[in-house]
């Protein structure tokens, strides 16, 4: 009985911690101000990861594909997000702390085409 009952709480426990925003790694505060597709994420991708010489350009088969609109990166969102905060994307570069809240945030706040 004493076995089941801690199998079934350190359980509970990995479940907690592997739900865990933070659980990353890179934590994100986004409390501030919300962040605009537009104006805030559309131009990172595009110069990080959809340009030309990019992994994710028109054409790409590449993780998620092709990140060169809004549709894209909107049903890749969850890649991304994993991606960004993991620190493994971009491939050819890296983000700043403020660019990957940026899309962090912009995720987190329901990925809004703005």
């Amino acid at each position: 009985m004493k076995k089941g009952l801690l199998l079934v709480s350190v359980s509970l426990l990995s479940l907690v911690f592997a739900c865990s925003k933070s659980s990353s790694g890179f934590s994100v505060d986004c409390s501030g101000t919300a962040k605009s597709f537009a104006s805030d994420v559309n131009p990172i991708i595009q110069s990080y990861c959809a340009t030309n010489s990019g992994c994710h350009a028109s054409g790409s088969v590449n993780g998620p594909g092709a990140l060169t609109t809004y549709l894209q990166i909107y049903n890749a969102r969850s890649d991304i997000r994993s991606a960004v905060s993991s620190g493994v994307m971009p491939q050819n570069g890296s983000l700043s702390t403020a660019q990957k809240n940026s899309i962090i945030c912009w995720i987190e706040n329901g990925a809004q085409n703005n």
